[in-house]
């Protein structure tokens, strides 16, 4: 199966809350990078989600936003993946942004040439990948 989500992170369910009409699960990946996300409790029964078992994370690149430097305010996204940037491809108007996880993964994020300018990004600058836990979508090997 193709999808169209840059961002696709293979891993095992390491944490299941369940909730009243959601559930927030985590998924370890390679490398032991975390990923949040929230579905709902239909989905935890329809997906068969549960500790243990595999299952894939997808999140598109422009739902992914960009850090540089040190944070000087807290974000409530769950999702905060710190790294380098090890790809930078410009386009007319957005650049495409990899930054390499500490444990190995790539985030993408695709995010407009001046943002990139403003924070300084250049290859093996440090940065940080935000997105939200809802943004997160999961699926199962079928």
């Amino acid at each position: 199966m193709n999808v169209s989500a840059r961002n696709v992170f293979k891993g095992k369910i390491t944490a299941l809350v369940n909730g009243a009409v959601n559930a927030e699960v985590e998924l370890t990946v390679a490398g032991g990078d975390r990923i949040v996300a929230i579905v709902t409790e239909g989905s935890v029964r329809s997906l068969g989600l549960a500790v243990g078992k595999d299952a894939i994370a997808y999140v598109k690149a422009p739902w992914v936003m960009l850090l540089s430097g040190q944070p000087t305010v807290r974000f409530s996204a769950r999702n905060q993946l710190a790294g380098k940037v090890v790809r930078l491809e410009k386009g007319a108007i957005n650049a495409e942004v990899g930054i390499e996880l500490v444990g190995g993964a790539v985030v993408y994020a695709v995010v407009t040439n001046d943002a990139v300018e403003e924070l300084g990004l250049a290859i093996g600058t440090p940065a940080t990948a935000l997105f939200k836990a809802s943004h997160v979508i999961l699926g199962v090997p079928a």
